[in-house]
């Protein structure tokens, strides 16, 4: 077998992601600092705590990610640390977030800022957080304002909301999974969804009148949808969770339209959210199969599962498939924007899928940006084992290994892989000797004969 490389472009971004209240410590301002509090919330009982301790000393990982060669870093800002009581502004977390960009841009490495990720002051969750938009729109605008006049000068690629579709659905319909723990409100979970998208759009907005060439965009998780069998009525559930989950949060930013469902309810306009997009961020982690079930009119009858059988990571958080990415992609590159692949990860402890993992995934990504596609950067999740939510500290999906009451940090092969990969060539490249390495059952699917 000949020795082969993979080279992805010169000047491709390759990084991690992270969110405020999963690596910082110390946050007990919002939401879920309250959430954590009550047993049986979490996994194991665990509360978020010191986390990552990156409020006291994110350089260190900083110093880690230059280690591994990175140049590119997707962080969140801590709303509840900004601004703690309404109206009310903390210009000393100001000057802590202005060190972290700062200790990024000193290094090499380009910050991605996330404006929202999962997390409200509880000044905001009082007043129903993200379900009256006469409520929270404006004040997301006017923190935005504040955050842009602030870090403008050490930042211009934004990242404004995380996951609308995930947010609005743990929160308002899966019911206790994340705060504010409520189930089966689908006029909620309606509200929430279009209310972060209005908020992108004023976000948007805000961030191109301090910065004419700020580049924003939202990360969206999006999941390959298959039909279980050959069901025509497996195919049309299918089709209604595709075009739910994954199609009308790009049909609203992209058409300034909402979606059918998003309608039912809706006072107030998408008009003003078409073209509200620079770029394009992709979550991906996993496939699931979707089949017809009467039974279950929560569920807009239909259930989702994974493909019985195949390899799922740790706690059966997901299925392995990284063809799964191929179709994702091929709708977003319609949309002739940068891509770029905002979160992807898998949780695993032992590190015995995460090496093949990475590489299915990056050889897929290395295919289609072949086909001219404007991938742009590739940033994994995560840097460090943190505080998964609901997961607490079981679910590990660290390049890092973290003892969080030692805080020691120990990286694991995948992060030498990743490391690997990144230092290849002039723009990192994936190379048969990697597989050979850390994955060789692999060598005959991504380096055939």
């Amino acid at each position: 077998m000949a020795d082969a490389t993979l080279f992805f472009p010169k000047g491709f971004r390759w990084g991690t992601a992270t969110a405020s209240h999963q690596v910082e410590g110390g946050n007990d301002n919002n939401q879920w600092s309250v959430w954590e509090q009550t047993s049986g919330r979490i996994a194991n009982d665990d509360r978020c705590g010191l986390a990552c301790d990156w409020w006291a000393n994110a350089e260190a990982d900083f110093d880690r990610m230059v280690e591994l060669g990175l140049n590119a870093h997707r962080l969140s800002l801590e709303w509840s640390r900004i601004e703690p009581r309404d109206g009310v502004f903390d210009e000393a977390a100001l000057e802590r977030y202005r060190a972290m960009l700062l200790g990024l841009r000193r290094r090499g490495i380009e910050p991605m800022v996330t404006l929202h990720h999962f997390t409200n002051p509880i000044w905001l969750e009082e007043r129903g957080g993200w379900i009256e938009h006469d409520v929270v729109v404006p004040r997301f605008e006017r923190f935005v304002r504040k955050v842009v006049k602030a870090l403008g000068d050490l930042c211009d690629l934004w990242c404004t909301v995380n996951e609308p579709n995930i947010y609005a659905v743990m929160g308002y319909l899966s019911g206790g999974r994340m705060p504010p723990g409520r189930g089966g409100e689908i006029d909620s979970t309606l509200a929430v969804v279009r209310n972060l998208l209005l908020g992108h759009g004023a976000a948007y907005h805000v961030l191109h009148e301090a910065q004419p060439l700020a580049r924003v965009g939202l990360a969206h998780h999006m999941r390959l949808f298959q039909p279980l069998t050959g069901s025509p009525l497996d195919g049309l559930m299918t089709r209604v969770y595709d075009g739910i989950f994954n199609n009308a949060v790009i049909e609203a930013l992209t058409r300034g339209r909402w979606s059918a469902l998003l309608r039912r309810g809706a006072s107030v306009s998408a008009r003003g959210l078409a073209g509200t997009l620079d770029w394009i961020g992709l979550n991906y982690y996993s496939r699931e199969r979707v089949s017809f079930d009467r039974k279950n009119p929560a569920g807009l009858y239909g259930r989702i599962q994974f493909t019985p059988g195949a390899p799922l990571s740790d706690f059966g958080y997901g299925e392995l498939h990284a063809e799964g990415m191929a179709p994702l992609l091929r709708k977003l590159a319609r949309l002739d924007l940068p891509i770029y692949i905002t979160e992807n990860g898998l949780p695993d402890a032992d590190d015995d899928q995460r090496p093949g993992f990475l590489l299915e995934h990056l050889r897929e990504l290395w295919r289609h940006a072949q086909f001219n596609w404007r991938i742009e950067g590739y940033y994994h999740w995560t840097l460090v084992d943190n505080f998964e939510w609901g997961e607490g500290y079981r679910m590990k999906f660290g390049l890092y290994d973290l003892d969080p009451r030692t805080q020691v940090r120990t990286l694991r092969r995948s992060g030498m892989l990743y490391r690997d990969i990144v230092k290849t060539g002039a723009g990192g490249g994936l190379s048969s000797d990697h597989v050979r390495e850390y994955a060789p059952q692999l060598l005959p699917t991504l380096f055939p004969d």
